[in-house]
């Protein structure tokens, strides 16, 4: 009888993280009437020590008296924005912030949110509430319900080394906008912007998700270091990515994102600063996905370009990295059938719905598949045994455990079991909408089984994550 230790479980969380909101660390609430009439209105708030971001939400009523009352933001030295009455949400950091507030520190002290009053007629009273809350920003939920989102771990922009052509035809630094564009045209859910080093890039994300409400856009950053490339996700702040690998991975974790090692398997020297993985002392336990698949390595070196041996190294140590893939995009304007254009590779994650947190548990998770070469969105290949499937960790007593492969897409291709102990796979081709199943041999010790699936000519498409059997 086999059972999944951590699916449901898991399940339960990912719901209730996109379901569940905090309480605001403060609420400011109060009444504006006609004596307010033309004139601004302060309400001061105390910001403690140790505050790296401050997000408010304020809304009022009386709009349909014709009530307007605009909105604004001072810190203890100055203003710090005005929206007006654009804005009922904002947030801000010393990274980003919303657009009509400037992002700069998050000083400890008196803090004032500041109501202007345009317009009130005589008699009418409206009741305001403001909520602030520190060290988080309001979740961006795209999509509601369970499903495989596809998406991109790995691209640059104009913030470190990403190029397209200009209106007139000249190579220019990237945009933003252009890579998200590239995002949109190849049907992806999520993309994260990783430039190198960089944080300026989290300014634009903030502008541009409102407008491009179709794709996830995840806060990102290519650690880019002497003795190997990292990335993170799903943290804005500044990491020092001059203290070693495994203090860029603790502060990283500190902040709720994950790390990510990016082509550990590349060369290094001259050509590529750091390329390849070989950080002094570095705890692999730390590593929360290795990039297995580097479009910019698939390019020139095609399936020699894969990080297998490395990840499987990992997994042999009795560690579960999830394997994931990212173009590496330096040119927005590759053509999306070449491999590191953007979305190839997709990785493809089963989450709770469209939003960083569920995106990012998903990931840690191991719900992940790979589209090595991007292309066909229906091209997938998921690995279950019972109520588990890629990423969960099974226990079984000795005996045989069943797995059942499903992979779509790929017609006249063929598989191959990766595995500490691999069981036996049938050799006939696959069908476009191809199941099948084996049997994996309990003997009482840790062992992990995954799915490489090659097309008709040979090349690597899809690459699962594995199941996990547990003594």
């Amino acid at each position: 009888m086999m059972k999944s230790i951590y699916a449901g479980a898991l399940l339960s969380l990912l719901a209730g993280s996109a379901v569940q909101a905090a309480d605001p660390d403060l609420v400011l609430s109060g009444e504006i009437s006609y004596a307010q009439y033309n004139t601004y209105v302060e309400l001061p708030f105390a910001v403690p020590p140790g505050v790296s971001r401050l997000s408010v939400k304020f809304d009022y009523d009386g709009a349909e008296q014709r009530t307007t009352i605009d909105l604004g933001l001072a810190d203890p030295h100055g203003m710090r924005g005005w929206s007006g009455g654009n804005k009922k949400s904002f947030t801000l950091a010393e990274t980003d912030a919303t657009p009509s507030y400037e992002p700069g520190r998050i000083d400890a002290g008196e803090w004032r949110l500041i109501l202007g009053v345009p317009n009130i007629r005589s008699g009418v009273t409206s009741h305001y509430r403001a909520e602030i809350s520190f060290n988080r920003a309001e979740e961006t939920t795209l999509k509601e319900g369970y499903a495989w989102y596809r998406g991109d771990l790995h691209m640059h922009t104009a913030h470190s080394d990403g190029f397209c052509l200009s209106r007139s035809g000249k190579k220019v630094n990237c945009p933003v906008f252009r890579t998200i564009e590239a995002a949109e045209a190849a049907g992806l859910d999520f993309i994260a912007i990783s430039d190198h080093n960089a944080t300026t890039q989290n300014q634009d994300l903030r502008e541009l998700q409102p407008f491009f409400d179709k794709t996830l856009l995840l806060p990102g950053r290519e650690l880019t270091t002497f003795h190997g490339h990292a990335n993170e996700w799903g943290v804005a702040a500044d990491i020092d990515f001059r203290h070693g690998a495994n203090g860029m991975a603790d502060q990283v974790h500190k902040l709720g994102g994950l790390f990510s090692l990016n082509h550990p398997n590349a060369p290094t020297g001259e050509a590529c600063m750091g390329c390849g993985w070989d950080a002094p002392g570095f705890d692999p336990a730390k590593a929360d996905s290795v990039e297995v698949v580097n479009g910019g390595g698939v390019r020139g070196a095609g399936d020699k370009a894969l990080a297998l041996s490395f990840w499987r190294s990992l997994l042999d140590k009795g560690l579960s990295p999830t394997a994931v893939g990212g173009s590496d995009n330096h040119d927005a304007d590759l053509p999306t059938t070449t491999p590191g254009s953007v979305g190839a590779p997709a990785t493809v994650v089963y989450a709770a719905n469209l939003s960083q947190r569920a995106i990012l548990d998903g990931i840690k998770a191991g719900h992940v598949f790979i589209q090595i070469r991007g292309g066909d969105p229906a091209r997938r290949v998921e690995l279950t045994s019972g109520e588990a499937m890629m990423g969960d960790h099974i226990r079984a007593q000795a005996g045989e455990v069943p797995v059942a492969i499903h992979v779509s897409g790929v017609e006249g291709g063929s598989l191959e079991v990766l595995s500490d102990a691999p069981p036996p796979a049938e050799a006939r081709p696959l069908s476009a909408d191809d199941r099948r199943g084996l049997m994996w041999k309990s003997d009482g010790k840790r062992h992990w089984l995954a799915v490489l699936v090659k097309d008709r000519d040979g090349q690597a498409v899809l690459l699962s994550n594995p199941l996990y059997l547990e003594p």
